[in-house]
């Protein structure tokens, strides 16, 4: 396994900032985060739902602040989160400046929206001030007018000049602490847009395809979107937008980064799409251990296949292993047989097993 070449080339070479305690950029892990979707002002909801997220695997949580009050409820939240937080302005700069006061640690906002060069200033003053990084949230569809009527429509180069534009005005005024997105409903418009670029810029850049569907459609276009990218060594954080419950964000923004072999982070379940040949119902079982399982950090691989075709296989290369078969059920533990398993204790087994092995590795860690 070893002697297989990673599928991501090498980084491209970034700038560093710091939300909070995280760094994005540089030589740092590819950061993964997402955006609570209830009412900032009820802060019991929010404060669980970023809890869920952080237990999901979240780096970074984006809230958003559609007015003063949502801004002050994210301000009296901060201090309860266990990841840093993002506030998310459009519109009036002044939420900006509220939230830069109340300790935030990160701040998108649309520079095509946020009004005057006067009120950028004054935004780009007070997050100096405390180092905030601001990042700049290029959207095909909200591209500012002149460089619309410039274009003709939304492309890649007109969302490239807009945020290049945008580097100029925060650069002009003595700030650098920036990272860009640039991002589209369309994969192919994203993934031209970030190539293009990546050419021009060093600023990291947080990756995501837009408005990209329901948990199964915006899966993919995320995965074949932001996979291209890292695996052409762009990228420096991710949100996998999905109309979905926002802890599947996470995990699928997880999923595509352990499939390129960029974080390893949780079990990564091996599991047989299923056929004829199957001794125990695979589908079921692995459902079940996704929901069992999800509390793990360490990263443990687990495979469970329904028959001896290439169960075996697949057993020998994880820390555990099932392998159906007609007389008993085979338990492989690094890559040996381990005795057999009845049916009705599959679960509890492979759970066990799974949680001794990340016992192990997170001891080994400290």
């Amino acid at each position: 396994m070893s002697a297989v070449p990673p599928l991501a080339a090498h980084r491209r070479a970034t700038r560093q900032i710091h939300i909070g305690s995280v760094q994005v950029g540089g030589d740092a892990p590819i950061t993964v985060q997402s955006m609570t979707n209830t009412n900032t002002c009820h802060q019991q909801a929010t404060l669980l739902q970023i809890r869920q997220l952080a237990d999901a695997g979240a780096d970074l949580v984006r809230v958003s602040c559609p007015d003063s009050a949502a801004a002050a409820a994210l301000c009296a939240m901060r201090s309860q989160s266990p990841v840093p937080l993002i506030a998310d302005i459009h519109f009036d700069h002044r939420l900006a400046l509220q939230v830069l006061a109340g300790g935030i640690d990160g701040l998108r906002i649309n520079p095509g929206n946020i009004g005057s060069r006067q009120r950028v200033a004054e935004v780009v003053a007070a997050a100096r001030e405390r180092k905030v990084p601001i990042r700049i949230g290029v959207n095909a569809g909200s591209l500012e007018k002149e460089i619309l009527e410039r274009h003709g429509e939304p492309t890649p180069q007109a969302m490239v000049e807009s945020a290049l534009h945008h580097i100029h005005i925060l650069e002009e005024l003595g700030y650098q602490e920036i990272k860009v997105s640039l991002k589209a409903s369309n994969v192919a418009m994203t993934v031209a847009a970030y190539r293009l670029f990546s050419q021009q810029s060093d600023y990291p850049v947080h990756l995501g395809v837009t408005e990209a569907g329901g948990l199964l459609a915006g899966s993919v276009k995320s995965a074949i979107g932001l996979g291209m990218l890292l695996a052409e060594g762009i990228g420096d954080t991710l949100r996998v937008s999905l109309s979905a419950d926002p802890v599947e964000e996470v995990r699928v923004g997880f999923e595509i980064l352990k499939s390129l072999g960029l974080r390893n982070r949780g079990v990564n379940i091996i599991s047989c799409p299923t056929c004829a040949r199957q001794e125990f119902p695979v589908i079921q079982v692995v459902e079940a251990l996704e929901r069992r399982l999800a509390h793990i950090r360490e990263a443990v691989t687990l495979s469970v296949i329904g028959c001896v075709v290439n169960g075996p296989g697949e057993a020998r290369e994880s820390h555990v292993g099932l392998v159906g078969g007609n007389g008993g059920h085979l338990l492989y533990r690094h890559g040996s047989t381990s005795g057999k398993v009845a049916p009705e204790d599959i679960l509890n087994t492979l759970v066990e097993e799974v949680e001794a092995v990340a016992a192990r590795l997170r001891e080994a860690s400290r």
